[in-house]
């Protein structure tokens, strides 16, 4: 039988339908997931289940988003991105759709916690930016990944009016289910990437991916890696899931909320280009150390200024700027480590470090408003935690790049 996998040296005219169709399944996926915290007050409402429940199943939901990368990523780097597209497609649809017929606790961790989560993660940064970097040519690897990651800010910009305006017009029912159509939209789009690569011969032997693991695990780098990336997960999932309510704690109207994190997602577009453009030119390690300082110092500021729009205007596209801009050199320095043929693995598993730092921001959120009235004391921890990420970046071994 003749295989039809592509090769890892695909003709250069299929670089931007393959970059292209890569974007909109994360600007999807990632649209839906950095979207539900517009669904809390709603669910509350409804339910009466309270902010901290709620909370809980939304940590829960990050932290699924992050333990689903690596095993499916495994299953990408063994059968090729397709089952896990598809499989994710089929249970992101699913969460969605049976999220209003739950009422407890143990519902929403099940539909919005797991299925939705996991759902998303199996289409997200990992497999796309693994599946891209194994067809395309190593000068446009970064570049592409910058694109990609602006896909999934450029999801945030339009999900997060989308969902408020459904909300607010249709019911937060009906709006879940129009996400859920929409999230249909990524099964037609992954069918590009369905095909495992078929790597050329190399002198350099394959290691298996247990052997891989094993020497990642040992690098020190790998593991800076993921300590910087865990605090950013706890910076991003408590902005996530708890911006609109400490924009509800200022007596400011619920679209600050949903603008204020459009805005997010519109400054990281330009973020995340940048970055990917950077990283030919730039020591990846010296990027994200800078990102993560820049965010101690918008924190800082935003706790000095008066809660007003124009200020969580200005703080949401300063944030942007570094929201997720941080994947594509984090991806990058996985695959300058340890090489391309288990990245989707190996970034997976630095994006479970993410994902558990994530747990953390939407939980630890929730119970700080319940027990102090304030997400102050988050604020802070949001500073140090910066700081520290900015710190621990800096012994990662790397090499100049060459473009330099």
């Amino acid at each position: 039988m003749t295989s039809h996998s592509p090769t890892a040296s695909s003709p250069a005219g299929t670089f931007w339908p393959l970059v292209f169709t890569a974007s909109v399944v994360l600007m999807i996926t990632m649209g839906v997931r950095l979207s539900l915290g517009l669904y809390v007050s709603p669910i509350n409402t409804s339910t009466g289940m309270g902010i901290a429940a709620i909370s809980f199943a939304m940590a829960i939901g990050q932290f699924m988003w992050g333990a689903s990368q690596p095993v499916f990523g495994a299953l990408a780097d063994r059968y090729g991105p397709g089952s896990s597209l598809f499989t994710g497609a089929v249970m992101l649809v699913l969460g969605l759709v049976l999220t209003p017929f739950v009422s407890t606790e143990f519902g929403l961790a099940v539909t919005l916690g797991l299925l939705v989560s996991a759902g998303a993660g199996a289409g997200s940064f990992s497999i796309l930016i693994g599946a891209l970097a194994q067809r395309l040519p190593p000068p446009r690897r970064a570049f592409a990944s910058g694109f990609i990651n602006a896909g999934g800010s450029f999801g945030q910009f339009v999900f997060a009016p989308l969902s408020q305006f459904l909300i607010a017009g249709f019911g937060w029912v009906t709006a879940l289910y129009g996400l859920a159509a929409i999230c249909l939209l990524t099964i037609p789009l992954s069918w590009p990437l369905r095909h495992k690569v078929e790597h050329p011969p190399s002198s350099a032997p394959d290691l298996g991916l247990r052997q891989q693991l094993k020497v990642a695990l040992g690098d020190r780098s790998y593991w800076c890696l993921h300590a910087g990336f865990l605090t950013c997960g706890f910076h991003i999932a408590f902005l996530v899931t708890h911006l609109p309510g400490a924009v509800d704690l200022c007596g400011l109207p619920a679209n600050v909320s949903a603008l204020s994190l459009a805005l997010i997602g519109l400054a990281n577009i330009a973020g995340s280009l940048g970055a990917g453009a950077l990283g030919q030119h730039y020591r990846m390690k010296w990027i994200l150390t800078v990102m993560y300082a820049s965010r101690a110092v918008l924190v800082g500021l935003y706790l000095l200024a008066p809660k007003t729009p124009m200020t969580f205007y200005a703080f949401s596209i300063g944030l942007g700027l570094t929201w997720l801009a941080t994947v594509p050199p984090t991806a990058g320095l996985v695959g300058k480590l340890f090489g391309l043929r288990y990245l989707a693995t190996l970034f997976g598993l630095t994006l479970l470090s993410h994902q558990i730092g994530a747990f953390f921001g939407a939980w630890l959120g929730g119970l700080a408003l319940v027990h102090f009235g304030s997400y102050d004391w988050m604020w802070y921890a949001d500073i140090v935690l910066a700081l520290l990420a900015a710190l621990v970046n800096l012994p990662i071994r790397e090499p100049v790049p060459a473009h330099r």
